[in-house]
């Protein structure tokens, strides 16, 4: 945490150093050059990733299938948690059993919203247009069905993160995988104490990279795009500005991360729900005004979702297409949301990872689902008129209302800065992990991500983004090798809660000051 005082000399370093980085992307060929070294690294490691395995007609992604086996594993092992435990989450979620006494440095909506803001982003756009433009409207149902069977993985590695946080002499908390791959499995199965430690070193590297380009600089550049796209492209008055709309982001993001995850949460607390409500708001106003196509938009999920036709791979290609936009919008598997919800005040594990499972309830059966249904409903899904992703979005929006384009772009800012915010605090605490929990580590990293916010916006590193956009998946083999070999120790820990919610004494504090009120 910084002092008040620090804020102004903060945003002052801040901007000095972003307003140096026009002048060195104005030098010709820098991005060439660097996407030049990048590009043969970033084939090499997605190709490893992103590893197609061939059924019949249609690829099935190496980590979509590590990421989806891990969400049925739990799921199974973990008795439908994920629908048992629904209701419970809510409950907890508006505070009936908040512990103000408890450790943490955030509330269970906050670290909720913080996570959701690190997933929701533009995939829950761009990613749900290309999944339906490659596997049609039936692509939605499995995209739903991969969201609920996701919502268990989310569960056990959020309980696993607040299991074996640490708490730091100053009262902040740090956790998430590298903690629990760490400290867990040493205990559990000493003979892997040296495997556990490199499994860990690895997320946290990944974690670095993949906070600064896909978290980062990937946000920043498609929020310009957009940007320039609304206002006029090529001839728009931001086309070549990009330095300025980089700087600004820059201190609008940096203006939130100064002051940790305390700051984080205030805004993400009040930003989630916000972006959420504009986004579902806009897209339900485009539903109703097709009021009579939505009947036939669920028979054309249905329909699609097992008898699709003009789809590469048939049945599988359509699942695979569901499965793979799920998996890489809600991150469940990844391990990167325990970061956030490791910070929650709670004495009980259980109750965040019961929290975590809405997580990616709200960002893909519930946002993901409606971007879905306008491309489908304005006819999009079956004639995408040669667009993909952010593109054939807004051309659908556009399509009912010409201003529409407008309200989308508002919705890619607000789903972007979220990112950004949420992802700066998911690298850091991995870079406290690698280098210790100080100042120096704190403020470097936090200047360096500022930086490379504006350098997102100045220069075109598709090789750079991409590749560290496959570290982030590479964060899945660690975490989900974890998630086995610890999947006993939740399990115990949530039959306790179970068992002590169950015979009272696990108190809802709500419940409690009713009946105190009505016999006062």
């Amino acid at each position: 945490m910084h002092a008040p005082g620090e804020r102004g000399v903060w945003i002052r370093r801040m901007a000095m150093i972003a307003l140096a980085t026009p002048m060195a992307a104005a030098a010709a060929g820098i991005d060439q050059t660097i996407e030049a070294l990048v590009a043969p690294v970033t084939a090499r490691v997605s190709q490893l990733v992103f590893y197609p395995l061939r059924i019949g007609d249609a690829e099935l992604p190496l980590i979509v299938l590590w990421l989806m086996a891990a969400a049925i594993f739990c799921t199974f092992y973990f008795r439908f948690i994920n629908l048992r435990g629904f209701v419970q989450g809510f409950r907890i979620l508006r505070g009936d059993y908040s512990d103000p006494q408890a450790a943490g440095q955030v509330t269970h909506f906050q670290a909720l919203t913080t996570a959701i803001s690190g997933t929701v982003g533009l995939g829950n756009i761009a990613g749900v247009a290309i999944a339906v433009s490659i596997g049609g409207p039936g692509a939605t149902f499995w995209m739903i069905l991969a969201g609920l069977l996701g919502m268990s993985s989310k569960f056990c590695e959020c309980t696993l993160g607040v299991m074996y946080r640490r708490e730091n002499p100053d009262g902040s908390i740090s956790g998430g995988p590298m903690y629990y791959i760490s400290q867990a499995i040493p205990l559990r199965f000493p003979a892997l104490a040296g495997f556990a430690k490199v499994l860990a070193a690895v997320f946290a590297v990944c974690c670095i990279a993949g906070a600064a380009g896909g978290g980062n600089m990937f946000q920043a550049n498609q929020t310009f795009a957009q940007l320039v796209n609304v206002t006029g492209g090529e001839s728009s008055w931001f086309a070549d500005k990009a330095w300025l709309v980089g700087l600004a982001m820059a201190v609008m993001v940096g203006a939130v991360i100064i002051g940790g995850i305390r700051s984080i949460a205030r805004v993400t607390n009040k930003l989630v729900p916000l972006m959420a409500a504009f986004y579902v708001g806009v897209s339900l106003t485009i539903l109703f005004t097709n009021f009579d196509r939505i009947d036939d938009a669920f028979l054309a999920i249905w329909d699609g979702a097992f008898s699709p036709s003009g789809v590469q791979g048939g049945f599988l290609g359509v699942m695979i297409a569901g499965f793979r936009r799920a998996t890489f919008s809600n991150e469940a598997g990844v391990g990167s949301s325990a970061i956030a919800h490791a910070a929650v005040r709670t004495r009980e594990p259980v109750t965040e990872g019961l929290v975590a499972l809405w997580e990616p309830f709200i960002d893909t059966v519930v946002i993901c689902t409606m971007t879905a249904l306008v491309i489908i409903i304005t006819g999009f899904a079956h004639d995408p008129a040669g667009l993909s992703g952010v593109q054939l979005a807004s051309k659908a929006y556009a399509s009912v209302y010409s201003w529409f384009p407008i309200l989308l772009a508002i919705a890619v800012f607000l789903f972007a800065f979220s990112t950004m915010v949420s992802w700066s605090y998911y690298g850091l605490k991995a870079a406290t992990y690698l280098f210790g929990e100080n100042r120096w580590v704190d403020v470097g990293y936090k200047l360096v991500y500022l930086l490379l916010t504006v350098v997102g916006c100045t220069m075109q590193l598709a090789a750079v983004t991409d590749l560290a956009d496959a570290l982030i998946f590479i964060m899945a083999v660690p975490n989900v090798i974890a998630i086995y070999l610890l999947a006993p120790l939740v399990k115990r820990e949530l039959e306790s809660y179970l068992a002590r919610l169950h015979s009272g004494e696990i108190v809802n504090i709500r419940e409690q000051a009713k009946v105190l009120d009505a016999t006062a």
